[in-house]
C-alpha cells in the first residue's frame, strides 16, 4: 500500500471558505472586483491592526512589483536587496530594467544584515548610485530586525520595501509583520499560513496610496467613458472567487499559527540534545515568528549526518523537506550583481534544511517524521 506523502506545508482549509465562493457565484461576483475583495481587505486591515490599508492583488509578487513602481523604481537605479530569500523577492527588481545589490544575512535571524546593508549605502553612495529602495524578508515567518533597518532606512533617506509574504501573523514588539515598511506585502500562495490558492496584497500608508495602487493593477484605466490610459497599468487585482477563499481563511489563521508553532517546539523539544542540529528560534521576547516553515541547520561533524542525508532519508519515507534558499547573489541570473557581507547565507544554504511545517500535519505524521529521525540520529 502506497504511504500518503507528507507535504512540507499543503493548504489547510478551515470549512466556511465554500460559503464565499459559493456567494460569489450566486451574486455572479466572478471578477477582479466585489464584495469579497472588499471584505478580505477590510479582515486584513482590521487583523494587522495598524494604520494602514490593504490593496489585494494576484500574487505577492505582483505586490513587490507595483510597491517598487509606486515608490519610483526605474531602470538604471539600484535597489538593495537581501540575498537570501526566493527568486521572487529580487525578480521585479529586474522586471523595472534596475539592477539588484544584495547584502549578506545576520545569525540571529537569517534576514537581512543590517551591518553589510549600511556598508552597502555608504559604498554606493560613494559612487555616486545611492540606492532607490531596500527589500528586506521576514523569512520563513521569523522578523527581521525592524528597529535596525528602520534607521537606516531613515537615517539615509531609502524607502523600506517589507517583504511579509512568509509572515502574516509574526509580530516584532507586538507590532504585526507587514506594517513596519514605507510599503509591506503579503502572499496567499498555496503553501503559505493561509491561502487564496493564488493571491497577494500590498500593506499602504494612506488611502491615496491604495487606490494609486489598484488604479495601476487594473491597467491603469482613466477615469473616462472610453477606454483610455496615460500610464501602464497591470492586470494585477485579485479575483472576487480568490478573495472569498481567503476570507474563509482568515477566520482560521490564529488557529494555524498556534499549529504552526506546535510544530515548531515539536522539532526544538526534539533535537534539544541532538548535538549539531540548531532550530531556528526568536532571538528575544520581542521577536513572534509564525514559523510558518521551521527551519534547522546540521553541522555533520557534530551530528555525524549531514543536511542531505537526512532529505534524502525523509524523502524515502515519502516525506518532503528542502534545502534552505539558494542565496540570489549565487544564482546563475544574477552572478553579474554587486555583493556586500561575508558568507553567513552561503552557510545557511550548505547546512539548512525547511521542514513538513504544515498546519494540518497529524499525530501519525509526527510519529512517521520521528522513526526517521530517530534511525538517522541513533537516538
Amino acid at each position: 500500500m502506497a504511504t500518503d506523502k507528507i507535504w512540507l506545508s499543503s493548504p489547510h482549509m478551515g470549512g466556511s471558505e465554500q460559503e464565499f465562493v459559493k456567494l460569489a457565484f450566486d451574486t455572479n461576483w466572478v471578477a477582479p472586483l466585489g464584495p469579497n475583495v472588499t471584505g478580505f481587505e477590510q479582515d486584513l486591515e482590521q487583523y494587522l491592526d495598524s494604520d494602514i490599508h490593504v490593496a489585494a492583488l494576484s500574487s505577492g509578487t505582483a505586490a513587490l512589483h507595483l510597491g517598487l513602481v509606486l515608490l519610483g523604481v526605474k531602470a538604471g537605479d539600484e535597489v538593495l536587496c537581501q540575498s537570501f530569500t526566493f527568486s521572487a523577492s529580487a525578480n521585479p527588481i529586474v522586471y523595472l530594467g534596475a539592477t539588484p545589490v544584495f547584502i549578506d544575512s545576520e545569525r540571529d535571524t537569517w534576514n537581512i544584515c543590517p551591518h553589510a546593508l549600511e556598508e552597502a549605502i555608504v559604498d554606493r553612495i560613494s559612487k555616486g548610485k545611492k540606492p532607490k529602495a531596500i527589500i528586506a524578508v521576514h523569512l520563513y515567518g521569523m522578523p527581521f530586525k525592524v528597529a535596525e533597518l528602520q534607521r537606516i532606512s531613515q537615517k539615509y533617506d531609502i524607502p523600506l520595501l517589507e517583504d511579509s509574504a512568509e509572515a502574516l501573523g509574526s509580530s516584532y514588539k507586538e507590532q504585526m509583520c507587514g506594517t513596519f515598511g514605507d510599503i509591506g506585502i503579503l502572499s496567499f500562495n498555496g503553501n503559505k499560513i493561509i491561502t487564496t490558492s493564488g493571491g497577494g496584497a500590498m500593506v499602504v500608508r494612506s488611502k491615496e496610496m491604495k487606490d494609486k495602487a489598484v488604479f495601476l493593477a487594473t491597467q491603469a484605466r482613466d477615469n473616462a467613458p472610453h477606454y483610455q490610459h496615460s500610464e501602464i497599468g497591470y492586470n494585477y487585482r485579485l479575483s472576487n472567487i480568490c478573495a472569498g477563499i481567503g476570507r474563509g481563511q482568515m477566520e482560521v489563521l490564529d488557529k494555524h499559527v498556534q499549529l504552526r508553532r506546535a510544530m515548531n517546539d515539536f522539532y526544538r523539544e526534539y533535537f534539544k540534545d541532538i548535538p549539531g542540529v540548531q532550530v531556528l528560534s526568536e532571538p528575544t521576547d520581542d521577536y513572534f515568528s509564525n514559523h510558518w516553515l521551521t527551519a534547522i541547520t546540521i553541522n555533520p561533524e557534530l551530528a555525524s549526518v549531514s543536511r542531505e542525508e537526512l532529505r534524502l532519508a525523509l524523502e524515502q519515507e515519502s516525506i518532503e523537506s528542502r534545502p534552505l534558499w539558494k542565496p540570489m547573489h549565487l544564482q546563475p541570473v544574477f552572478a553579474n550583481c554587486s555583493y556586500y557581507g561575508g558568507n553567513v547565507a552561503e552557510e545557511l544554504f550548505e547546512t539548512g534544511l525547511c521542514l513538513p511545517s504544515g498546519s494540518n500535519l497529524t499525530h501519525t505524521d509526527r510519529n512517521r517524521i520521528l522513526t526517521v529521525f530517530n534511525r538517522i540520529f541513533k537516538y
